[in-house]
């Protein structure tokens, strides 16, 4: 299954991607795709998709999980953004969080912070959960994941590196996680470890990278995680970014206001994004 939700922000309804393209609503079977509907997305399965509403128009798309609980995310997960970032390739994966408050919608735009002057784009597979999840093994881990998404982990690197060393400063602005289009449960993906990820700014190619070159497989990072926190479902963890961020660029190169970002994963959709100026 695609699930997603739609609407105006605060206002999400439910719904599904049909496999015709159409987007049909679910408010008839859930209140919204959070952390009490994952746990049992079998009542949705059996749901006939051609008996449900059709959702005319293009509306809004918001973040394809509300109230998430954890939004944790992983640094330096591919090796050659390590390298591009001038930093070792960690021996164990590096966790640090992003604030709930800073996801939206897959095409909302992003708004620069006030004094931000080093805002950057990371392309990343994210994982949510759907299962409690306490010191499990990688096999139990897969078992206990509800589905995968995009996530643009946009970064302020003056504030993730220049201001006490604790990235989470640089990654929870409002606007900084974009989620969705959709959720894709996992019998959608034949290998999560095979995908494609790219990242465009104005037309131009900036990341192209691929899940298998990652440190720490999706497997392995529920797993982990699992060791130091009880995992619940609609936590989001955010697995790290291929290279070709601005930071690692000679010279560096950061968005402005004006600069149109588009990125894709395979079999998980695309997301659009406008930079504008704060105000």
């Amino acid at each position: 299954m695609k699930l997603l939700r739609y609407g105006e922000a605060g206002a999400e309804r439910p719904a599904l991607l049909h496999t015709d393209g159409t987007m049909r609503d679910l408010s008839a079977h859930v209140p919204d795709i959070d952390a009490a509907t994952l746990p049992d997305l079998d009542r949705l399965r059996a749901v006939d998709p051609d008996s449900l509403p059709k959702i005319d128009g293009t509306p809004r798309i918001g973040p394809c999980i509300a109230r998430v609980g954890n939004f944790i995310a992983v640094g330096l997960n591919y090796a050659d953004h390590a390298r591009e970032s001038g930093m070792a390739i960690p021996a164990e994966p590096i966790l640090f969080n992003k604030a709930p408050s800073s996801l939206s919608g897959p095409n909302d735009p992003i708004r620069i912070p006030k004094g931000s002057t080093k805002l950057d784009w990371e392309v990343e597979i994210a994982i949510v959960i759907g299962q409690p999840l306490h010191a499990v093994t990688e096999a139990e881990a897969l078992n206990g994941i509800a589905g995968y998404c995009i996530c643009h982990d946009v970064s302020e690197r003056g504030w993730q590196q220049e201001r006490g060393g604790q990235w989470t400063k640089g990654k929870s602005a409002p606007g900084f996680g974009p989620l969705g289009p959709w959720l894709v449960t996992p019998d959608e993906i034949a290998d999560v470890q095979a995908l494609g990820l790219s990242l465009d700014v104005n037309g131009e190619r900036m990341q192209t990278g691929s899940t298998a070159t990652m440190i720490f497989p999706v497997a392995h990072l529920v797993s982990y995680c699992s060791t130091f926190m009880r995992l619940e479902p609609g936590d989001v963890i955010t697995t790290g970014t291929p290279p070709g961020v601005g930071m690692g660029m000679t010279p560096q190169r950061f968005l402005k206001a004006g600069d149109v970002v588009h990125l894709a994963i395979d079999g998980l959709g695309r997301q659009r994004q406008t930079v504008v100026a704060h105000g």
